[in-house]
């Protein structure tokens, strides 16, 4: 399917490996020039010049931490007026909620509600002038089923998907459309983390923590990053312009209700 989005152009945060790399991937796949995010300066020019070489668009990487000011507008500053914009950052650490404090709830908030707004701030008005964007956020399952362990994720996500609920509608008139992307258990480095840490709380393999995590859900595997970039650049395509405000789940089935 041709998404009618070549020639356009993305910014991708938190791209140089991952769900973000994915994203910015199915997107170059398609035509679309990019400007792409994440911190460590050297793993993201890797990644930029992978992408040229593999599909032929433009891509600009630009290295700094997207949830500070300094980042967002070095961003902003290489690519003031993208038609695509994919947010996505780390969540916070896990932990009891007992233990956390003003700044560990003030840093959730601002990584992951209040960076993306900023971003979509910035944006939007032009997206709105010129008749076509689309905004993607990269956000959590957990949005839909909270995980006990990672409430100051839960929490700010979910502040983030409110907004997006209200924005959205306001906007998608002029062809402007905000949506949610919640992924559930990836090959992704996150994922070797979170198994690094139940193979020293259970003292089993980690071959065995990793069957056990794919054996709880029911498509009985993780999931490749390819089907979620391919998720992404079908929500950024002209085709897609109806779907609006939506949180659309990539867990394999994990969560079991009917909505």
């Amino acid at each position: 399917m041709d998404l009618h989005i070549a020639g356009r152009t993305a910014i991708v945060c938190a791209a140089s490996k991952g769900l973000g790399r994915a994203c910015a991937e199915a997107l170059a796949a398609e035509g679309v020039n990019l400007v792409i995010n994440a911190r460590t300066s050297d793993v993201l020019e890797q990644t930029a010049a992978n992408i040229r070489s593999r599909y032929g668009v433009q891509v600009t990487a630009i290295a700094g931490d997207i949830t500070t000011t300094e980042g967002r507008d070095a961003v902003l500053a290489a690519c003031p007026a993208p038609d695509i914009l994919v947010n996505n950052a780390g969540g916070p650490p896990p932990g009891d909620f007992r233990s956390w404090d003003d700044g560990d709830w003030h840093q959730a908030l601002q990584n992951n509600m209040v960076s993306p707004i900023q971003l979509i701030k910035a944006v939007l008005d032009g997206m709105i002038e010129r008749g076509f964007g689309r905004i993607v956020n990269i956000t959590s399952g957990a949005v839909k089923a909270p995980i006990p362990a990672l409430g100051l994720s839960n929490g700010a996500r979910t502040g983030l998907t409110g907004f997006v609920a209200g924005l959205s509608r306001q906007v998608a008139e002029h062809n402007v459309t905000i949506n949610n992307l919640l992924p559930g258990p990836f090959e992704t480095d996150r994922l070797n983390a979170t198994l690094a840490g139940a193979v020293k709380a259970s003292g089993q393999s980690l071959e065995q923590v990793r069957q056990a995590r794919k054996d709880t859900n029911p498509s009985k595997r993780f999931g490749d990053p390819d089907e979620f970039g391919a998720a992404c650049a079908f929500l950024c395509s002209t085709q897609a312009g109806f779907i609006v405000g939506q949180n659309i789940l990539l867990d394999g089935g994990a969560f079991p209700g009917t909505l």
